[in-house]
């Protein structure tokens, strides 16, 4: 045989499609040339396979050798093809005479035979069992995230050598099974607790709210405050993942190689916190080879931006279309890829640049020149988009040397459940599983107002001058407050208290 074809996998954006390597050996000048739009990594595979080929034991054929990738308008990376390269070239040059339809394979090569682990498998399981495969070989250190796919046979595999032994008969390998994994949900047992928090109890109560229709929220106040121990103890809260988010979520993690080593399925929302100095490509994704930012990386999950003011212009910026539409676009000149980043937006900052403007103690030392500039960098496009905005006061000396427990995660956690229970059962049938995804033409529908409410709404608008979009996020939030009260029609009480955190800002701005 001097030609073979053997199946792979590639990546595009989030989902998997398949590849085929076919392998061509002909007479000539020895050679081995990838053809395909292979990128760097694809084109130093050639090294790998034929180092691997020797110190295995096998024979590496010495003519021309050709290698395409097909589909071949689509740009290919990533070491994931060196195991299905050399599977094709043990086929073309006669060494290994198996059927091997309905399989597909995946994995880096060490120059010993060694099988490496690779990203982006979970993608690749899926989109092997949609295209029909019955198997797939991974890496054995990818088994987990390709155990939780069901309908497709996944083998792991270690070595080279074991990989030959399996197809061979010699030695078959089982194929990996959920059990197989004692770590193969990952969950968030860790999480601090809301019972460690003293005082606070406005933006606690705030912060439920955000959680219970997956609110964006800004806290503001001065250092030291504990609006950060407030952020992360969010995920302590928030419901738990259907098996549609964990998977989507999962996915995205898989491909960036975040996942635990040993981890097969995310259970808990992710929490990410990255550094103020973070790149645009590093926050919203990008890159010459496009990946997931932090906002795709926080899908289903909390984006935690603290400092918010001290991060750059752009970067804020470009968080402005995920906030509204839920996902990112990447162009690039070959293609244009697309990340889901349905994130839930904590942010925190100071008052000022000196942080205490308005401390009952401590004076402030800023200018309303300086105050204003700082302000300033949050624009108010992005200021619009931001739903909740809480005044975090400084903790009085009785609140943190009080004996009396605070409120645990757990009983805030039952109310949040119970709220989105009903969120769910009002949007079944629909993609839209919170109050904060409600598309603006069923707002009337399911924000229904007491006529007193509606009067409320009305002069609102006219004295704070809000914008179309604000006027629609204080609905939204205004309905997640009558969910937690368990009322179908708002009343004022509820729009009251949705007022009160939209017009907080406004106390800084005007000052």
């Amino acid at each position: 045989m001097v030609f073979a074809k053997v199946k792979s996998l590639g990546l595009l954006g989030i989902d998997g499609f398949i590849i085929d390597v076919e392998a061509d050996i002909s007479q000539g000048l020895p050679g081995f040339d990838v053809v395909g739009l292979p990128g760097a990594a694809v084109r130093e595979s050639r090294d790998r396979v034929r180092s691997s080929i020797k110190n295995c034991g096998f024979t590496y054929p010495v003519s021309r050798i050709t290698v395409n990738l097909a589909p071949a308008d689509v740009r290919k990376e990533g070491s994931v093809y060196d195991l299905p390269l050399l599977i094709a070239l043990l086929r073309a040059s006669g060494q290994l005479n198996i059927d091997l339809s309905g399989s597909a394979f995946v994995g880096e090569l060490s120059l010993d035979g060694e099988v490496r682990p690779i990203h982006g498998v979970l993608p690749m399981v899926i989109a092997a069992r949609e295209a029909g495969l019955k198997q797939v070989f991974v890496p054995s250190g990818n088994a987990a995230e390709g155990a939780v796919v069901d309908g497709i046979g996944v083998i792991p595999v270690s070595s080279v050598q074991e990989l030959i032994s399996h197809l061979t008969g010699e030695k078959v390998i089982p194929p990996a099974k959920p059990e197989d994994f004692p770590n193969l949900f990952v969950s968030n047992v860790s999480a601090p607790d809301f019972s460690d928090v003293c005082g606070q109890a406005a933006a606690r109560r705030a912060i439920e709210v955000a959680a219970a229709g997956a609110h964006n929220i800004l806290m503001i106040g001065p250092p030291g405050s504990g609006k950060s121990m407030l952020a992360r103890r969010i995920p302590s809260i928030l419901p738990d993942m259907t098996q549609a988010e964990a998977l989507e979520t999962t996915k995205i993690h898989s491909i960036a190689g975040t996942l635990p080593g040993g981890a097969g399925l995310l259970k808990s929302r992710p929490f990410r916190s990255p550094h103020h100095g973070v790149s645009v490509a590093g926050l919203a994704g990008g890159g010459s080879i496009p990946k997931p930012g932090e906002a795709s990386l926080a899908h289903n999950g909390v984006l935690f931006l603290d400092e918010l003011p001290e991060f750059t212009r752009v970067a804020m910026e470009s968080l402005r279309q995920p906030l509204e539409d839920n996902f990112v676009t990447i162009s690039r000149a070959s293609a244009s890829l697309t990340y889901p980043c349905s994130f839930m937006l904590v942010a925190a900052m100071n008052p000022c640049p000196c942080g205490y403007f308005g401390h009952p103690t401590r004076p402030c030392k800023c200018s309303p020149s300086v105050r204003q500039t700082y302000l300033s960098r949050i624009s108010g496009p992005l200021l619009d988009r931001i739903d909740l905005h809480v005044e975090v006061p400084p903790v009085e000396y009785d609140q943190l040397s009080s004996n009396i427990p605070s409120e645990s995660s757990a009983a805030i956690r039952e109310r949040v459940n119970a709220a989105r229970a009903i969120q769910l059962e009002r949007f079944k049938g629909t993609n839209i599983t919170c109050n904060s995804r409600i598309p603006a033409g069923m707002l009337k529908k399911v924000c229904p107002l007491t006529e007193e409410a509606s009067i409320m709404l009305k002069n609102v608008f006219d004295r704070l001058g809000l914008s179309a979009r604000a006027y629609d996020r204080l609905l939204k939030v205004a309905r997640t407050i009558a969910d937690l009260d368990k009322a179908e029609v708002i009343g004022t009480s509820h729009l009251a208290e949705a007022v009160q955190y939209r017009s907080l800002d406004r106390k800084y701005w005007r000052s």
